[in-house]
């Protein structure tokens, strides 16, 4: 499992260079191997030992991910700064995961409260999902969003609510450089229409004859009548 963990490191970072490369410098690494621990601890009721484990990763690593946390094979954090995995989350197979992402909860109530992450999900930098949702195999979280619903298979997400712009393919990778943004074209279809409309008023000026860069305002004399 250690020489498949690397292995996925390779698969998922065009940067990794050589193996001691990757087992000394990849901070994602050392907190998937040290919160197996934590959690094995944690499963056989020694919590205070599996949560002080937990927190030391923390600290060495900048990934706080909860000892009761349920993660599954192929387990990829690229980065890793600043990710928070909370404590009711499944995270599947094959899964990747960028700096900043967040796994939250939106209750207090104990039970499950946080995410489920199906296989072949990829989540961009900077992501936050709240709450008990799914998501869905191959879906794609788009960096920045800020999802509070399930997601479905292979659909993205992006934006703040976070919406389904587009499915994708299983095997097409999620390209932060690419990704739709509704805002833009939403203002886009606006600037459209703005245009079909001035052009519509001009023609219409044209049929009627009206210049309107002849127009003159019209004079009222002081008994309020009109002139001109």
């Amino acid at each position: 499992m250690l020489r498949e963990d690397m292995r996925t490191v390779f698969a998922g970072d065009p940067a990794a260079r050589n193996m001691l490369e990757v087992l000394f410098c990849y901070p994602g690494l050392h907190a998937l191997w040290n919160h197996r621990i934590a959690h094995y601890l944690w499963c056989h009721r020694l919590r205070l030992v599996g949560r002080l484990l937990s927190h030391a990763n923390r600290f060495a690593t900048g990934i706080e991910i909860h000892p009761g946390a349920v993660i599954g094979r192929r387990f990829f954090i690229d980065h890793g700064m600043g990710v928070v995995i909370g404590e009711s989350s499944e995270i599947g197979d094959d899964v990747l995961m960028y700096q900043g992402v967040v796994l939250g909860g939106t209750t207090h109530e104990k039970g499950k409260r946080h995410p489920t992450i199906a296989d072949h999900v990829v989540l961009g930098a900077g992501a936050t999902l709240l709450g008990a949702i799914t998501i869905g195999q191959r879906a794609r979280i788009g960096a920045g969003s800020v999802v509070v619903q399930d997601v479905g298979p292979g659909a993205t997400v992006v934006g703040v609510p976070g919406r389904v712009v587009t499915g994708r393919t299983p095997s097409e990778a999620l390209e932060h450089g690419r990704l739709p943004d509704p805002v833009s074209e939403a203002i886009g279809h606006l600037v459209d229409d703005q245009s079909g409309l001035t052009e519509r008023l001009r023609r219409i000026e044209k049929y009627l004859d009206i210049d309107t860069a002849e127009k003159k305002p019209r004079k009222v004399d002081h008994k309020g009548m009109a002139q001109g």
